[in-house]
Order: C-alpha cells, then sequence, then structure tokens
C-alpha cells in the first residue's frame, strides 16, 4: 500500500490547477545572487498572472512541501542523508559559501523550497489527470535522481510525479517525459533508463553540461542541437518529435519539461530562441497533446535570465487565449482510495 501523504488532496474546481508556493523563492542574505539562476522567478511568474487577472491568491493551488517518507518514494535514505551536510548541498546548487553555513539554515532556506517546489510537482501531477492540464510554477529538477543531486536539482521532482502516479492513480501505467530544456535530462534519464512504462524526449544544445553518457541510453528520441541554434530550426524540430513521440507511444500522461534557458542570450544555455519562439514552442506541446486528450503536466524548469519570468507568464496567457488551458475537469481516471 502507498504511505498516506498530505500531496493527494482534493482541490476546489474554482481553482486553476496551478500550483505555487510563496515558499519557492529563495532569498538568503544575498547568497542567492552568487548562481546565475534568478531564484525569485517563481514568485514573479504569480505576480504577472496576478496583474493580467489570469488569479488571484484563492484561485491557485497552494504547495506542500515533500515530506521525508513523500521523497523515499524515489530517492534512497543514504541521499537524504547526505543533504545534511551543508557542503554537499552546496555542490549540487552550484552555491560555494552554503558550505560555511550550518545545515539547519541550508535546510530552512534553500531546501525547504525546493522540498515545497516538489510537492507541487507531485500535486500537478494528480491535478494534470483530474483537469487534463495543470502547471507547476516551478519544479522541473532534470539532472537529480534517486542517488545523486547535481545541477541546481536536489530532489527528483519529475521521477516522484510519475511514480506517484503509477502507484496511486486507476489507469496510469505510461508516461512520456518531453523535455525541452536547454541541458541533458539526466536526473530522470537514470531513473527510469530500464523502464518500459516511461517514454523520454529529450531536446538539448550537445555541447553543454551534463553530457551524460550513460543517461542518454535511456532517451528514446534524443534531439542534439549545436550552439546558437534559432527559432526556425528549433520550433520545426519541436514539432515534429513530439507529434513522432506520440505517434510511437500514446501515454496516459506527458510530463512537460518547459525550461526556459534556451532564449537568446541565456549564459548557459548557448541556444538562441527568442521569447516569441519559447511562447510558440509551449503552444505546440499543449496543442498536440491536447488535441490527443493526454493530460499534460508542465514544470519550469531552467531559465538563467531575468526576463524569463515574463516570458513564463506570456506563454501561459497565451495557452489561455487560445483555449488550450481551462478549469474544466477532464475526470479521466480516479485516484485509488
Amino acid at each position: 500500500m502507498p504511505h498516506a501523504t498530505q500531496l493527494y488532496q482534493d482541490f476546489p474546481t474554482t481553482c486553476w490547477p496551478i500550483v505555487y508556493s510563496s515558499d519557492y523563492n529563495i532569498t538568503f542574505i544575498g547568497l542567492e545572487k552568487l548562481h546565475p539562476f534568478d531564484s525569485g522567478k517563481w514568485g514573479k511568474v504569480i505576480n504577472f498572472l496576478r496583474e493580467e487577472k489570469l488569479i488571484t491568491n484563492d484561485t491557485i493551488v497552494t504547495a506542500r512541501e515533500a515530506t521525508e517518507e513523500d521523497l523515499l518514494v524515489v530517492h534512497t535514505r543514504r541521499y537524504l542523508n547526505k543533504l545534511k551536510w551543508s557542503f554537499v548541498v552546496a555542490t549540487i546548487t552550484e552555491i560555494p559559501p552554503l558550505v560555511l553555513l550550518p545545515n539547519f539554515l541550508v535546510q530552512r532556506r534553500v531546501l525547504k523550497p525546493l522540498r515545497t517546489q516538489t510537492g507541487g510537482t507531485i500535486m500537478a501531477g494528480k491535478l494534470a489527470i483530474e483537469r487534463g492540464w495543470a502547471i507547476n510554477v516551478g519544479g522541473g529538477f532534470h539532472h537529480c535522481s534517486g542517488d545523486k543531486g547535481g545541477g541546481f536539482c536536489a530532489y527528483a521532482d519529475i521521477t516522484l510525479a510519475i511514480k506517484f502516479l503509477f502507484e496511486r492513480v486507476e489507469g496510469i501505467s505510461k508516461a512520456t517525459i518531453i523535455d525541452l530544456d536547454a541541458h541533458q535530462g539526466n536526473g530522470h534519464e537514470r531513473d527510469f533508463i530500464d523502464d518500459k512504462r516511461v517514454y523520454i524526449m529529450d531536446v538539448y544544445n550537445r555541447h553543454i553540461y551534463p553530457g551524460d553518457t550513460m543517461a542518454k541510453r535511456a532517451i528514446k528520441r534524443k534531439i542534439e542541437l549545436d550552439w546558437g541554434t534559432e527559432d526556425k530550426e528549433y520550433l520545426q524540430k519541436v514539432e515534429t518529435h513530439v507529434k513522432g513521440a506520440l505517434n510511437e507511444v500514446t501515454p496516459d500522461v506527458i510530463v512537460y519539461n518547459a525550461g526556459t534557458d534556451i532564449l537568446d542570450g541565456d549564459p548557459l544555455g548557448g541556444l538562441s530562441i527568442s521569447p516569441q519562439g519559447i511562447i510558440k514552442r509551449d503552444e505546440i506541446v499543449f496543442s498536440i497533446a491536447r488535441s490527443r486528450s493526454i493530460p499534460i503536466l508542465m514544470v519550469t524548469s531552467g531559465g538563467y535570465q531575468k526576463r524569463t519570468a515574463r516570458i513564463i507568464a506570456d506563454s501561459i496567457l497565451n495557452l489561455r487565449n487560445l483555449g488550450l488551458i481551462g478549469k474544466a475537469l477532464a475526470e479521466t481516471h480516479e485516484p485509488r482510495i
């Protein structure tokens, strides 16, 4: 029997299946500024959506922190114990000064936000099945596997969301991960390398981190890009291969890792996609998924520029304007009681 969890509660149909908590944002005596990641971007996305009157505080789902028992669905206890050492967290998050801080502060100010985002992804998985779609405004920690973190990813939220669905929701036995972050998603790839229930499509810059050769064996549809790839080539490849992946296997759920580090000028992504290109990319993925009535869970993943929050918000608004997202219930699967 699955363990008791607070992450699979029911939420009012008056709520959008958009998951967020103010606890997502990492603000800690300026140390967050030592990493190129905008560690407050999640709150900025929500503020833009509020300004545009898409949501209010009462019409989004508040994320809950994943507990140790939740995390143990995927993570080894040995790995979780390693996170009690500040130097391990400093290495994973790429913020070296964390080494100097007592671990209770690291837990509270860095790892709790990441655990809350992880809980948000798990919650969004259930919502996606019920509503046909869901967006976690955070998450997408695709470099973390069950026994190893890295690249700012301390918890394997994508793997956790899928395993929770397999364990707890009747009729969910196949998942497709569409990973469109600029980096290879080696964490979930390592987790699902021998699991035939999970189909992975990964589109990434071949020249950058992590270059995980072993993890690449898990990718069923691998699209490696070169430095400076631009909109036309990129969008054509995305559309062709998303359709191809879903023609190859029809999943019960799609997990869409919608990293914005593909944006032109990103210091780590090395690609040259315009803001309009990112909005169009998300539109393509949602349009194909919704036309085939496949539930889709989107997580926001990487994005290392201050302007990415506005682009994410504009993309969500575009999906709403096109009728690709709404509050209606899908009611295609029932959670196991």
